[in-house]
């Protein structure tokens, strides 16, 4: 409801109100001059840009903790992989060339060889102590190849394993002794290449790398040499087999059909004897015997 004021009429004819610039109770305010103003009415409310802060950093905790979680369970698949390993593959032996080198060796040296000596002539280099020795080296060597190049192919991984504590102390301790000794080997054999022949430990591992692949591809190739040989021999067999029954099914064949033929010409021959023994029994049939013979 509008509150009325007294009105006053000015000698100049301007009316002004005594309540100027109250409240007119409906939302319109009168100013000294009589202007009103009206309250404006508020816009729909605006979202809170706090919401759009929270599901960021809700949406950032989600991706951080789906990595987390795919990362943990990729560490806790290793450990568990690696954990169950006992160190089994790292129980080496050294070779029974080893011992087989050191037999050649003592034989050599009972024969007259002497560490660092060489050969005195052609014949002894070609087939005396000092060759001999040569050979068995090699041969050692070459049998130490494949633990080498295990160790060699399992080092780093084992090592980084060990930093991030990923593999037990008993497989980092087995490890550990398998390295040592064929390292210890490798240098042996060094030493022992030197004195069989000064200069020659900066190449003997070299060239029985060399030996090894070489022994390797020819393995190999027998290998499929002989998986063919034994594929064609089972494929002419099959074929000898196949050509065996069939020459068995047909002389089966052969065989029935004499059978069938025989005992066809005995049914016919018992058919026969059973017609010749019926006539002669009944002294033949009679003539007009199937006739009628009531006359009329």
């Amino acid at each position: 409801m509008r509150a009325t004021g007294e009105a006053t009429i000015n000698p100049d004819g301007s009316t002004t109100f005594d309540n100027a610039g109250a409240d007119s109770g409906d939302g319109t305010f009168a100013g000294e001059e009589g202007a009103a103003f009206e309250e404006m009415p508020m816009g729909p409310k605006g979202t809170d840009p706090a919401i759009y802060l929270v599901l960021g950093v809700l949406a950032m905790v989600l991706i951080w903790y789906f990595l987390y979680s795919r990362r943990s369970k990729k560490d806790d698949d290793d450990f568990a992989f690696f954990s169950d390993l006992d160190g089994e593959k790292f129980n080496l032996n050294l070779p029974a060339a080893v011992d087989e080198y050191y037999e050649v060796k003592d034989k050599c040296e009972d024969n007259g060889w002497e560490p660092g000596k060489p050969p005195t002539n052609q014949q002894e280099a070609a087939s005396g102590p000092h060759r001999v020795l040569a050979q068995a080296l090699m041969k050692r060597c070459i049998a130490d190849i494949p633990l080498v190049t295990h160790i060699q192919k399992e080092s780093a991984g084992m090592n980084k394993l060990y930093s991030q504590s990923m593999c037990s102390v008993k497989q980092w301790k087995t490890y550990q002794a398998a390295e040592a000794m064929v390292s210890a080997e490798v240098e042996e054999v060094r030493a022992e290449a030197d004195e069989i022949e000064p200069g020659w430990s900066q190449v003997i591992w070299r060239q029985a790398m060399q030996y090894h692949n070489m022994l390797k591809n020819r393995h190999e190739i027998e290998a499929k040499q002989l998986a063919a040989m034994a594929s064609k021999k089972a494929e002419q067999q099959a074929v000898k087999e196949a050509e065996l029954n069939k020459e068995e099914n047909e002389k089966k064949k052969i065989d029935d059909a004499e059978k069938a033929a025989e005992e066809l010409i005995k049914q016919e021959e018992r058919e026969k004897s059973s017609k010749e023994a019926f006539g002669a029994k009944n002294g033949g049939l009679k003539k007009g015997f199937l006739t009628s013979s009531k006359k009329k």
